[in-house]
């Protein structure tokens, strides 16, 4: 049994400022509504992007992936890619413009999963163009082109991976993954197995729940559509076995995995212009935009599918939380960054 095994909460460096317990809010605040990797990694378990996995599924006017369909709930359509890539910028903005925390200065190979539009995985070939960086993901939604030393293959995580000692990673990342990966231990041990000694792995993922730093309005007892839509999401997401918020138990999960060095940074994020820090409230206003722009993608196949609602049920709440979510409430969530290294020896 490993020892008990507590985050770090410091802010990350020179991106979100030093934190105390609340968010100081700007006096002008009001509550008005503001309306190239080689060819032997392409094993038998890999497919590449070839036309049979570029068919996709249409439902209540949304695209989903084909390959292993009903893996993943949310869609792949070009509004979900936008949104992808608007949380690249902000995960950029919350570390001062990095792609990542853990100390890594030269990588030979990375890994990317979930590469999702495989916006961070071009940016990592730019940023290191003597690494090969390889992103993997249900959708072949990445750009056909790409970068030389960046390749981009369709496959699930949560099989057996297969690549070989030879070809192990230096570093993997993972951004967002929560909601998508039903066996987290197993997931952390297929990292272990295939990084390299002393090689890291990467989570970035949001707490996805909602939180006022309002008193008057926490302590109200008021039943909001936001509150109504996480809870369902919540349990959604529990009952289809990929459940969303895990990330409080990631850290321990990492380490009772055989990671070492295991940190994590917990920072507070506000949604919304309600800061008085620019810096915090520069990236409260491109998340008030996303979670906006999440409530419909993270609903519609999740709650017909698995909990029974009808399309206009959805809507409905939809509707709600999104007008919710364009006020001007004192919203926040937290987004963790944790990282652990595979022992040397």
């Amino acid at each position: 049994m490993a020892d008990h095994w507590t985050p770090h909460t410091n802010p990350v460096e020179a991106a979100v400022p030093a934190q105390g317990r609340d968010i100081e809010a700007d006096e002008g605040f009001t509550t008005d509504t503001d309306s190239a990797i080689s060819e032997d990694d392409i094993a038998s378990l890999t497919t590449s992007l070839s036309s049979s996995v570029r068919d996709y599924v249409y439902e209540n006017g949304r695209r989903y992936h084909k390959f292993r369909e009903g893996e993943y709930l949310f869609p792949n359509d070009d509004a979900e890619q936008d949104r992808l890539d608007m949380v690249h910028h902000i995960f950029r903005l919350m570390l001062g413009g990095s792609l990542h925390k853990a100390p890594i200065d030269s990588p030979q190979r990375v890994l990317d999963i979930g590469t999702g539009t495989g916006i961070w995985a071009l940016d990592m070939a730019d940023e290191f163009p003597g690494a090969e960086v390889l992103g993997i993901d249900l959708s072949p939604i990445q750009p056909y082109w790409t970068a030389p030393n960046c390749q981009f293959v369709v496959d699930d995580v949560e099989a057996p991976w297969p690549y070989t000692p030879a070809k192990a990673f230096d570093y993997i990342h993972q951004r967002n993954m929560v909601g998508a990966i039903n066996d987290w231990d197993r997931l952390f041990e297929q990292a272990l197995h295939h990084l390299r000694p002393g090689g890291y792995y990467e989570v970035q993922e949001f707490r996805v729940w909602f939180h006022d730093q309002d008193e008057r309005r926490s302590d109200s007892g008021e039943e909001t559509s936001i509150n109504l839509w996480q809870r369902n999401l919540t349990e959604g997401t529990a009952r289809f076995g990929k459940p969303l918020n895990v990330v409080e138990q990631l850290g321990a999960k990492m380490k009772d995995a055989g990671f070492v060095d295991v940190r994590e940074d917990v920072l507070k994020i506000p949604i919304g212009s309600w800061p008085r820090d620019k810096q915090l409230k520069k990236i409260g206003q491109w998340m008030q935009v996303h979670a906006v722009d999440s409530v419909e993608p993270l609903t519609l196949a999740l709650f017909t599918r698995v909990l029974g609602w009808s399309e206009l049920e959805c809507r409905i709440l939809i509707a709600k939380a999104r007008q919710e979510f364009r006020e001007n409430r004192q919203l926040y969530v937290y987004a963790h960054f944790i990282y652990g290294q595979k022992p040397r020896a």
